[in-house]
């Protein structure tokens, strides 16, 4: 247990004088910066060309791209074209223990529905209660 301790006071001297000589940055690592500042301003006080025809189908296809990438590539937007379905499906052809949307707005002939007013609000009032 001792040997572990000597052994981890001398790891710890080793790094306390590490961190108390402080390391010059190289001259020639300090002008590659400097002069990468100086052709990034320089790009950004250019102004702008105008864009031609064939740059903006480039930038709309990129665009395209990036929202790909950002839903998740194609098995995503698959599983949410799906989901898109079933929610039409659903929405026009709902289950039997969920009422139909076209007879709440009012699109329907049948009186079967014992409400006499089509309000939303009023017909999800009275079922709350």
């Amino acid at each position: 247990m001792a040997d572990t301790e000597k052994a981890n006071q001398a790891l710890d001297d080793l790094f306390a004088a590490a961190r108390e000589t402080p390391v010059p940055l190289p001259k020639h690592l300090a002008t590659a910066i400097m002069n990468d500042a100086l052709v990034a301003r320089a790009e950004n006080l250019v102004p702008a060309p105008k864009q031609n025809r064939q740059s903006r189908t480039r930038l709309r296809a990129g665009a395209w791209r990036q929202l790909m990438i950002a839903i998740g590539g194609l098995p995503a937007l698959g599983g949410l074209a799906a989901a898109c379905a079933v929610g039409v499906w659903v929405g026009l052809a709902p289950p039997s223990f969920l009422p139909d949307p076209a007879q709440l707005v009012g699109y329907s002939n049948s009186t079967s529905v014992p409400y006499t007013s089509y309000d939303l609000a009023v017909v999800l009032g009275e079922e709350v209660q």
